[in-house]
């Protein structure tokens, strides 16, 4: 059986990840395709635990570096349990939030180092790679205005401050310069409709769909 397309979304705070996933996965469904809709932190049972430790509590609650191996055991459960599985059936996944957040949130706006992020992606991911990944780029106060007006329980990352925002923007745009390839970014700026556009308009011209 052919492997299926991953697709991941990334991006800073309040981009609108969450809608586009939405529709992408109801236009890749009305087309035929089995999708899978999946998130990170999270994703599956195990996944969805760590979620609640990373996510809630004080901006200093975890530092950087256990942050990173959070982050890490919840992936490669999720990897196990649902992404690979799916790929192996031919499925399409959808993720929101992948490898290239941990690199920008944790490595780049956090200051743990490359070297070690890289280190765990090789033995964890293994060959669990994005086909495609979507980077929604927007103006982080822009994207924290509208995070805030969504406030919920999970908020840690939002309250670490306009600063760490912006390193967080750019190093999402720096992983999207070196790897082109696999990297489209989408102008998060506009309405639903433009966005979800642009996200197509990348689908179509990387995966054929």
């Amino acid at each position: 059986m052919q492997r299926g397309k991953f697709i991941t979304l990334e991006g800073g705070e309040g981009v609108g990840k969450s809608t586009q996933i939405r529709r992408l996965v109801a236009s890749l469904t009305d087309r035929g395709l089995d999708v899978v809709a999946t998130r990170e932190p999270g994703g599956s049972p195990g996944a969805e635990s760590i979620r609640d430790l990373v996510l809630r509590g004080a901006a200093d609650r975890w530092s950087p570096v256990t942050e990173t191996l959070l982050m890490y055991a919840s992936r490669r459960d999720h990897i196990e349990r649902v992404i690979a599985p799916a790929l192996a059936a031919g499925r399409w996944v959808v993720c929101d939030r992948y490898a290239d957040s941990t690199r920008a949130y944790q490595g780049a706006a956090g200051g743990v180092d490359p070297a070690f992020i890289a280190d765990l992606e090789t033995h964890v991911l293994e060959d669990v790679r994005p086909d495609l990944t979507l980077i929604l780029d927007l103006d982080p106060r822009t994207g924290l205005a509208r995070a805030v007006d969504r406030a919920g329980a999970e908020m840690r990352f939002e309250s670490k401050g306009e600063a760490f925002h912006v390193r967080l923007r750019q190093a999402f745009l720096d992983i999207a310069a070196r790897e082109p390839a696999r990297c489209a970014v989408i102008a998060a700026d506009g309405t639903l409709d433009e966005v979800e556009a642009q996200v197509w308009s990348a689908i179509q011209a990387r995966l054929n769909g």
